[in-house]
């Protein structure tokens, strides 16, 4: 099984390295992000260059190939009919690890840039990597999070313009997370408690239509044998 090097911070916010099994570069970030770490880089064993101290070195391919990241966000105006929001449960955990980041002592901007780099949802980390980049400009994180009202509502923005006046970013981040952990809860209780009378309301219209398809001609022509041309009794019109 080949062997990873890897570049990470840990949950105070300091950068280690080491190696790990995987069978790939994925599954190794996998375990990394298990054991409680944010890989920032990940390389197989023999193609990244080592220095003295120990310390993985990143490869200059990487710093070049990092323009073909950006060229996307130009085609994002031309395609049609492309998703721009978000699952509430992938903001949930976008919240929940940009609060335990600053928590542990590291900066916004820095915490941002390594969420931009391990997000997989496309839709967040463009978004991602933009608020990275009005954050360096000198813009509040505030701010840079109401260019994207179709991610971020108004409750979450005035949330973080509070914590950020306030000092306590971090933890306003931490009671957003739980109250989108609590909001995600009750939604999916709600959502069970509609799916027994949605099967029976389908099954009592399937019954209906089928007695209506095939079991009420079957009458009709039962009558027409036993009366022919004789009308139906008074008591049935």
């Amino acid at each position: 099984m080949p062997r990873f090097q890897y570049v990470a911070l840990d949950a105070r916010g300091q950068e280690s390295t080491g190696s790990v099994e995987a069978n790939s570069a994925n599954e190794a970030i996998g375990h990394l992000r298990q054991a409680g770490y944010f890989p920032t880089g990940v390389y197989e064993e023999g193609k990244a260059p080592a220095a003295r101290n120990g310390k993985v070195k990143r490869p200059r391919t990487g710093r070049i190939a990092a323009p073909a990241v950006a060229t996307p966000k130009r085609k994002t105006g031309i395609t049609l009919f492309q998703r721009q929001k978000v699952k509430s449960r992938v903001l949930m955990i976008f919240t929940r690890q940009l609060a335990t980041l600053i928590d542990s002592g590291l900066p916004l901007l820095r915490s941002l840039n390594v969420l931009a780099r391990q997000e997989r949802d496309p839709v967040l980390k463009r978004a991602t990597e933009a608020l990275t980049d009005a954050v360096q400009s000198g813009n509040t994180f505030s701010d840079s999070l109401a260019q994207h009202p179709k991610i971020f509502n108004e409750l979450y923005i005035s949330m973080v313009k509070a914590g950020e006046l306030g000092g306590v970013l971090e933890v306003v981040l931490g009671r957003l997370a739980e109250f989108q952990e609590k909001a995600q809860k009750i939604k999916g209780k709600v959502l069970s408690a509609m799916i027994y009378p949605a099967i029976v309301m389908t099954m009592a219209v399937t019954i209906m239509g089928f007695l209506l398809v095939f079991i009420v001609p079957r009458f009709e022509a039962i009558f027409k044998d036993m009366l022919g041309d004789k009308p139906l009794p008074g008591i049935t019109i």
